[in-house]
């Protein structure tokens, strides 16, 4: 029988990827300098949270020096500082910081996942990677039963979210956009609301602030129609 558990052990050993295994591996041993006296986790990375959860949050894929490391979605590097504090400020995290696994995060009615299950090269997935990883998400949507609302960190993450939901046509993507699936000819209810991704070339350049994330979650709250932060 399928379970968040047994369905993240699987993502943690597929080796489907001849050059994410290669990549995610190479990385795992090489290691950054400010980790070296660390163990890498160097396998593919499961989503993370709340199985009771509304609100499911899709990134693009596993930093090579953060989640490729900590074996957690998001949690080690500043993309994961990032989210996680927004999360915490607009309740749906119990702490603001993601540094490993057994540093007591959780969350409450959030699942966070990634279209891609392995570091890339170049954080640059391949419509073929990205392919055979959808069925992974896929399954998480079946488990994940009570999720409403779709929060597509980036252009790949939403582009991925409207394939799996059958959204015909794909409204164009922009950071605040919400889009009500009973529009859009998808069987299932519930809406996708759109951010720019917490990127570093997004958060350093001022493109996405802390206010403008911390409203996106905001929205996926009410749309999700959970109390108030």
């Amino acid at each position: 029988m399928d379970s968040l558990v047994s369905l993240a052990a699987e993502i943690a050993n597929c080796r489907q990827c001849d050059r994410l295994v290669e990549w995610r591996e190479q990385v795992a041993l090489e290691k950054r300098a400010a980790f070296r006296d660390e163990d890498y986790w160097g396998m593919g990375v499961p989503g993370f949270g709340d199985p009771a959860a509304k609100v499911m949050i899709i990134g693009l894929a596993p930093a090579a020096h953060g989640a490729n490391r900590t074996g957690r979605v998001f949690t080690g590097d500043r993309s994961g500082d990032f989210l996680f504090a927004s999360l915490h400020r607009t309740g749906f995290a119990n702490q603001s910081f993601a540094r490993h696994v057994g540093d007591g995060l959780q969350l409450a009615d959030a699942y966070v996942t990634a279209a891609v299950r392995c570091a890339p090269p170049g954080n640059k997935p391949t419509t073929e990677e990205r392919d055979n990883c959808r069925p992974y998400i896929e399954r998480e949507l079946d488990l994940l039963r009570k999720v409403r609302v779709f929060v597509a960190l980036g252009q790949f993450g939403y582009q991925v979210a409207c394939s799996i939901l059958g959204v015909r046509p794909r409204p164009k993507f922009g950071h605040g956009v919400v889009v009500p699936l009973s529009e859009h000819g998808c069987e299932r209810t519930g809406n996708i609301v759109c951010s720019f991704h917490p990127s570093q070339q997004n958060t350093f350049t001022g493109r996405l602030t802390e206010p403008m994330l911390d409203q996106v979650f905001l929205t996926a709250r009410e749309l999700a129609e959970l109390e108030p932060a």
